[in-house]
């Protein structure tokens, strides 16, 4: 199997731990921030020792990568909230497609705003990343989904309708 996580934030690792024979798919930025002596960006390396550092099999992405080779989720960079932040593009066999944030925004009104929180690690990534992301969504007619946002929350079916 695989875990994908959007970046080395506790709130975004927290239960890899439970898949240790799963395979990490982690930002490179973010992984060569976890994998230096001392971490850098005051990144945690904790909730993924088993696979940085470990004997757990990791993969760093570098730019965007399509997961299964069919354009049904595909990774996408958008560096400025971490190193090696990324978002997600899933388009289901039901002809929707949804973007989800991770952490480029944290709320509706930041992402309409292009507000850049002040512990992003870089601003200027931050503002590209925005501007790329929303491109993506208007080109693929995506439904965005902000992570962190409640009201974005409840636009997904809960279990286990979600599972269909």
């Amino acid at each position: 199997g695989i875990i994908g996580i959007s970046h080395y934030h506790y709130d975004h690792t927290g239960q890899a731990a439970a898949f240790p024979g799963a395979t990490l798919m982690i930002g490179k930025g973010d992984f060569d921030a976890l994998s230096a002596t001392p971490p850098g960006f005051g990144a945690d390396p904790t909730a993924l020792k088993h696979w940085i550092g470990g004997p757990g099999k990791s993969v760093p992405v570098s730019g965007d990568k399509d997961v299964f080779g069919d354009g049904s989720v595909t990774i996408i960079d958008t560096p400025g909230h971490t190193p090696g932040h990324h978002a997600l593009l899933v388009k289901l066999g039901s002809g929707r497609t949804f973007l989800l944030s991770g952490d480029q925004a944290h709320f509706r009104e930041n992402y309409d705003s292009d507000g850049v929180p002040t512990f992003n690690t870089n601003r200027a990534d931050t503002l590209a990343s925005f501007a790329r992301f929303k491109g993506l969504a208007a080109n693929t007619n995506a439904t965005v989904i902000i992570q962190h946002d409640p009201r974005d929350i409840a636009k997904l079916p809960a279990f286990p309708a979600a599972a269909e």
